[in-house]
Formats: C-alpha cells, sequence, structure tokens
C-alpha cells in the first residue's frame, strides 16, 4: 500500500494549525477505517484514520524531540510503521489507540538512540499536572538534566517516563502500550522518581 504520507504530514499538521480539520470521531468509525485498510486497501480509510490521530501523534513527537521537522519525520515514520502494521492489528487484544502509543513509543525510543532530536523543556511544552518528582520540577535546567539521566536508562524505563510526562498516558495505557503489568509500570516508574529525588532532589 502506498501512502503520500510527505503531502500528508505538510498538509495535515497545517490544517490542523488553523482548525480546519476537528475531531471527534467515533469508535465505530475508526474500527470501520481499520477494516476497509485491511480488507480493501482503501487509501480514503487511510487518510482518516491518519487524520484522527495525526495531531495527537505528531504533539508526542515533537515532545520527545524539540525540532518541527525531527518530528514531522518522526510522526511519518510512526504512520508508515503503523500501516505496514495494520494488517495484523487486531482490536481484541488492545485498542487501536494504545497499539498506536505502542509503536510511537518504540520509534522514539529508536529514534532518540540515533541521536536525533532533544527533549524540550517542560517550559516549552505544556505543564503537567502530575503528583510525581520530574513533573514538578520548573527548572529548566534541571529538566534537561533529568532527561538526559533518563536517556542513558534501559529502553522500556525511558519509554514510560517518556509517555507518563510527555505522552500524558495513565499507567494503564503505558502498561497496554508496552506489554507489561500495570503494577511493573508503577514501579519501574515510582523507582525511577526515587532516584532522580535522590540524584537532583
Amino acid at each position: 500500500m502506498k501512502f503520500s504520507f510527505l503531502f500528508l504530514k505538510r498538509w495535515y499538521t497545517e490544517l490542523r494549525i488553523y482548525g480546519l480539520i476537528k475531531g471527534g470521531d467515533t469508535v465505530e468509525e475508526e474500527q470501520k477505517w481499520i477494516r476497509d485498510i485491511q480488507r480493501r486497501r482503501s487509501q480514503q480509510a487511510a487518510d482518516k484514520l491518519v487524520r484522527a490521530y495525526y495531531d495527537e501523534i505528531y504533539r508526542f513527537a515533537y515532545r520527545q524531540l524539540g525540532h518541527k521537522e525531527d518530528a514531522l519525520d518522526l510522526t511519518q515514520t510512526i504512520f508508515l510503521a503503523v500501516f505496514r502494521a495494520l494488517p495484523s492489528f487486531d482490536g481484541r487484544k488492545a485498542s487501536f489507540r494504545t497499539w498506536l502509543y505502542r509503536i510511537a513509543a518504540h520509534k522514539a525510543i529508536d529514534c532518540r538512540r540515533k541521536g536525533q532530536g532533544n527533549i524540550l523543556p517542560l517550559s516549552e511544552t505544556e505543564a503537567l499536572d502530575h503528583t510525581d518528582f520530574a513533573a514538578q520540577v520548573q527548572d529548566r535546567d534541571l529538566l534537561d538534566h533529568l532527561d538526559a539521566y533518563v536517556a542513558q536508562l534501559d529502553p522500556d524505563t525511558q519509554a514510560i517516563y517518556r509517555l507518563r510526562l510527555y505522552g500524558e498516558r495513565t499507567f494503564p495505557e503505558i502498561a497496554a502500550i508496552l506489554g507489561q503489568p500495570e503494577a511493573a509500570v508503577k514501579t519501574r516508574y515510582y523507582r525511577l522518581m526515587a532516584r532522580l529525588r535522590k540524584e537532583f532532589g
């Protein structure tokens, strides 16, 4: 299946910026689009699916990399991976959003391993309302140090940290995205918060 993502990524970004694309698609519509792509390789359904999630995934990518062009490239990479893997997607095992974020998290980690981009300081993203140490940090330099510290850790810990702070995902969502028990995700996250507090607090 061939999609013109170079055109789509720029077009959807511009339409979203100017408020010409609205959200609100239903789960039933989403499931129909997925079936149409899986069964008939429908370009129209693929366009609608990208349109429904593009802005959300672009924001996630931008928070990971900190540069517009890098975020556009990562967003494109994520959607290309999604459409390559979509024939094997099974909605009985996970929601599409969960499955999409699993791919997005892994692609973001791959991108960070290759040394692309810089995670944005908290002031340049949106202030998050979590009650843990990393989210309460107001000092931009300190947050940069926290991000650099986390970037040296194993990929799963990085994914948990980034999905929680930058992706604004809940623990059940992160657990589903990574295919890990929720208790294990929480344990790793709070151990990381304790390490960060000890190291930088």
